[in-house]
């Protein structure tokens, strides 16, 4: 399989008239991960959103490609099948739905081809995710995000995506609310999926997390622009320093 880029071009986005995303551009290739760092209000979710088709984001100008197609022409669930991927900020809940029942359902849209993997093996292929993951195997007879923690809710986007093998991964806040031991497990099992199949933007707004996955770049977003670019110590100045000094930095 061929190396994955997705490329966004000088996109913009505004929801209800207002410009939140203004002029941003982007690279990302397999085996590559990048961080995209940025305070409240900086544009950072709405990014993430539109990448993966949201309607309420609309897209006014730029473009996004994916291996040279136009993602911004593709409907949410073709983006899906092309290899993007979304891990959500707040999952949502969906009583009387398992875990297991939404994977297998989500895997057979993803890689089915027509035609639907059987119930044992995919069964077989979640244990195996699961237990790399340290994830009991009760957990799949749950309903999805149902009475979840925020470290649960994580760990099953990360199933998912250790499932789906998706060609670019966005992870929109996937540190939030995790203690150390699950934010391990979450960076783990990212990092046990890299290679050059698969390109990740992570979204975050501490540096916690990277130091578990280690970023090749490092991004920071403010007013709906990336500002600055660099490598890893990027995000240790900017958590030494704060958005202040870079606001003085760069004159805003």
């Amino acid at each position: 399989m061929s190396r994955p880029t997705l490329e966004i071009r000088d996109l913009r986005v505004s929801i209800e008239g207002k410009e939140i995303v203004k002029g941003l551009s982007l690279t990302i290739k397999g085996g590559e991960v990048h961080a995209i760092m940025g305070p409240n209000g900086s544009g950072k979710s709405t990014l993430a959103y539109t990448l993966m088709g949201h309607p309420r984001y609309v897209v006014e100008d730029g473009e996004v490609l994916l291996d040279g197609d136009d993602v911004l022409e593709m409907e949410p669930d073709e983006r899906a099948r092309r290899g993007l991927f979304l891990a959500f900020q707040y999952p949502v809940e969906i009583p009387g739905v398992t875990v297991a029942n939404f994977l297998r359902t989500a895997y057979n849209a993803v890689h089915g081809d027509g035609k639907e993997v059987s119930v044992l093996e995919f069964h077989k292929k979640l244990r195996e995710e699961m237990a790399a993951l340290q994830i009991d195997e009760e957990f799949a007879g749950r309903y999805l995000n149902e009475g979840f923690s925020g470290g649960e809710k994580k760990r099953h986007e990360i199933l998912q995506m250790s499932l789906l093998r998706p060609r670019i991964a966005i992870m929109d806040e996937t540190d939030s609310g995790l203690d150390i031991d699950a934010l391990k497990i979450v960076a783990e099992g990212v990092n046990r999926l890299r290679s050059d199949e698969l390109g990740v933007l992570v979204i975050t707004h501490y540096q916690r997390i990277l130091r578990y996955l280690q970023p090749d770049y490092v991004h920071i977003m403010m007013d709906g622009q990336i500002v600055r670019s660099g490598g890893r110590e990027l995000a240790e100045e900017l958590e030494e320093k704060g958005y202040d000094w870079l606001k003085s930095e760069i004159g805003a």
